[in-house]
């Protein structure tokens, strides 16, 4: 969701979160790509992550797929067309260290989805509106998938898996 003049901003969010990424984390997954933000930000700050980036919407991900080639990042970095809610079957048994959003849905419903495809101590990160606390990760809706509010920085909410 991105109008004129805002990218600016939103990839230097982006490249804050990739600064929140553990560093011993292998993997990212992020949910609801569109355009990239912030999945190939993160691909090309972290080199030494394998990406997945995920949209139901099948022209987003051939922008993706043209993007991934662009940035030198095929072979580590991959884009799918499909729904989150079908990554576990698509994928079964496949988890990441940590899975990304922008503005990809309620906090229980990202949470819902973000959940199984996480590793045990996996860390959810999400971008924040501005001057928002994170206080709305920080609920029942959330905590029932396993999730644990642990931060909120740089207008990013950082959650972790137990």
């Amino acid at each position: 969701m991105l109008g004129p003049g805002d990218l600016g901003p939103a990839v230097d969010q982006a490249v804050a979160l990739a600064r929140l990424i553990p560093e011993n984390a292998a993997s990212f997954v992020d949910l609801g790509s569109g355009g990239g933000l912030p999945g190939l930000v993160v691909a090309v700050a972290r080199p030494e992550l394998s990406g997945l980036l995920v949209d139901r919407r099948g022209k987003r991900v051939d922008l993706l797929v043209r993007l991934i080639g662009r940035l030198g990042l095929t072979g580590r970095v991959q884009a799918v067309e499909a729904d989150v809610i079908d990554l576990p079957r698509r994928y079964p048994g496949a988890t990441w260290s940590v899975a990304t959003s922008r503005g990809f849905g309620s906090p229980a419903y990202t949470a819902q989805h973000a959940a199984p495809l996480l590793a045990p101590g996996g860390h959810l990160l999400v971008t924040e509106p501005p001057g928002s606390a994170g206080e709305r990760w920080n609920s029942p809706e959330v905590r029932q998938f396993g999730l644990a509010l642990v931060a909120v920085a740089d207008g990013i909410a950082v959650l972790t898996r137990s």
